[in-house]
């Protein structure tokens, strides 16, 4: 059994334990994971699929992210503020996607509060949340990963008072983790940026 310490994946190298359950995982947290996302647009994807997985394993929005994006326009926002109440209905019968009613509902109406600011709005906000480098210590297992941090929480706080939903302080550090706000790649990791 793990201690939550870096293990050896499919081709010998060490990773975070949890990129270690599917070959998806390992791929995802090889070029994704806590690599940084910049872009409006692509910071809503990241915002939307991970309100979508609260609750759920990451796993499963992974997986069905291909249908996410044809079901949500690639979540170009100016697309998704323009979907009527048959889009919703279609959204909530579509078998490839997460048919949770509250969060098909706030990714909707969050494309509908972004449509009004500026370009690059978006992406200044979360990014201007970022510690500063060096600031954290460097995780040498998951049990230092902390699901929470007071810039998690000021985030979720400045998401939640421009209008948009579905941004918890939980959600908000994991949008931090995936889009390289923060690297919580494990010390040993062979994903860690040095």
């Amino acid at each position: 059994m793990s201690d939550g310490a870096a293990l050896p994946g499919p081709d010998g190298a060490l990773r975070c334990p949890w990129a270690l359950s599917a070959p998806e995982y390992v791929t995802y947290h090889d070029e994704e994971w806590g690599r940084p996302v910049h872009g409006d647009d692509a910071l809503y994807e990241r915002l939307s699929l991970e309100a979508f997985q609260s609750g759920l394993s990451w796993i499963t929005i992974l997986r069905r992210r291909p249908g996410f994006r044809a079901a949500f326009a690639d979540f170009k926002i100016a697309s998704v503020a323009d979907f009527t109440d048959e889009d919703r209905e279609r959204l909530l019968a579509d078998v490839g996607i997460i048919r949770n009613r509250a969060k098909i509902d706030a990714t909707l109406a969050n494309a509908r509060v972004l449509i009004d600011w500026a370009p690059g709005d978006l992406d200044e906000l979360i990014w201007s949340h970022a510690p500063e480098p060096g600031q954290r210590p460097v995780p040498k297992s998951l049990s230092d990963v902390p699901a929470v941090t007071p810039e998690s929480t000021a985030l979720s706080k400045a998401l939640k008072k421009r209008g948009l939903r579905f941004v918890g302080p939980t959600t908000a550090y994991a949008l931090m983790q995936a889009c390289g706000l923060v690297d919580d790649h494990l010390q040993a990791c062979v994903a860690r940026r040095a």
